[in-house]
């Protein structure tokens, strides 16, 4: 197992498991494969991660809307009983100061709120497809 925590951001969970209704492009099938390969090392304990509470609810409000509150409702209890996934709660100081850092890094809240809480935790590596906002943070996108 690996001995650094990282973050796992919500898109890497709806990649790998909403399936898509149209043809795909090559670019998003393979960010669907990495994304599969994330969640079998984390599942077998290869990693061990931290999300958010704010972010868990992200995956289930995408998965809810792209496929069916049943496999919204069976994602986050297989998340939520995964004991390679530490959720963290959030606080309101934790989202005023990520909506301080989204203001001041031109990014989303719920990105910066996921910098703040790797900030807080001493974590610098995120899993995420969302190298945009990321890339302005400091932070090490794997």
């Amino acid at each position: 197992m690996s001995s650094r925590i990282k973050f796992i951001d919500s898109n890497v969970f709806v990649y790998a498991y909403v399936k898509p209704k149209r043809e795909i492009s090559e670019k998003i099938s393979r960010m669907k494969e990495k994304a599969k390969e994330i969640l079998m090392k984390i599942n077998y304990g290869e990693e061990r991660v931290v999300t958010s509470l704010v972010h868990i609810s992200e995956i289930a409000n995408v998965v809810e809307s792209l496929s069916s509150i049943s496999k919204s409702i069976e994602i986050i209890e297989n998340i939520l009983n995964n004991k390679n996934i530490i959720v963290k709660d959030v606080t309101t100081q934790d989202y005023i100061e990520a909506v301080r850092v989204a203001n001041r890094e031109k990014v989303s809240v719920n990105d910066a709120l996921a910098y703040v809480i790797m900030r807080n935790n001493n974590i610098s590596e995120i899993y995420t497809f969302d190298e945009k906002h990321f890339k302005k943070l400091n932070v090490t996108i794997l």
